[in-house]
């Protein structure tokens, strides 16, 4: 799986995407991630990207050129591409888009908004898909391109290891996990495991989980 990120800031990548399980991933080629810095493709001395919106308001709305022209500078090597662009107003993303994009495409393309948004024919230009990653509002879409990347790179078979680490193929999203020590004391009040767990006995515990499934 290939993801090209468009990014007025670039830098924002560095820490998150190069460590942990998606730097072990790069490393080993199951994802390729290119960030791709959107000022580059501007024309003026000062690289603007972004532009006063028709009919008045506040804020600044991203240019369209320099977007298109970021996107053409990738290479496309497969058919199998989609365009993500991310956005508070956008279709809700789920463990269930991620999948869907991991199984049915090979390059994701996310585009990064900012301030109060694209130039909405960059979205006509490139049937591309407008998604959020929460009913709320954040500066930049660059935080939720890296949950995009995280998220659906799960999917992606031998990232986790095995397939069975997906959290939904084993306990259940949200189920209560433990470990060593059995007794836990903080504060004078001791936080035990419990006992079902300890029990060995496969089916109490499987029934435990199941109880606390949320």
């Amino acid at each position: 799986m290939r993801f090209s990120i468009l990014t007025l800031f670039p830098k924002a990548f560095d820490s998150y995407l190069g460590e942990s399980i998606l730097r072990r991933a790069q490393e080993k080629k199951l994802i390729k991630i290119d960030i791709v810095d959107i000022r580059k493709f501007t024309k003026d001395k000062h690289k603007t990207a972004d532009d006063k919106p028709y009919g008045g308001g506040p804020g600044m709305v991203m240019k369209a050129e320099p977007i298109l022209n970021a996107f053409d500078s990738i290479k496309k090597k497969s058919k199998k591409i989609r365009v993500v662009i991310t956005s508070a107003a956008g279709k809700k993303f789920t463990s269930a888009t991620a999948q869907n994009y991991a199984k049915k495409y090979d390059h994701v393309v996310l585009i990064a908004g900012h301030y109060e948004g694209i130039d909405e024919r960059v979205k006509k230009a490139l049937k591309a898909d407008e998604v959020s990653i929460g009913d709320y509002v954040l500066t930049g879409g660059e935080l939720p391109a890296m949950v995009m990347i995280d998220a659906i790179s799960r999917h992606i078979l031998g990232v986790l290891g095995k397939h069975e680490s997906l959290e939904e193929k084993r306990f259940g999203v949200g189920v209560p996990v433990y470990t060593r020590p059995e007794s836990l004391k903080y504060k004078g009040k001791n936080y035990r495991v419990p006992n079902e767990l300890l029990s060995g006995n496969h089916a109490k515990i499987t029934a435990w989980r199941a109880r606390h499934k949320k």
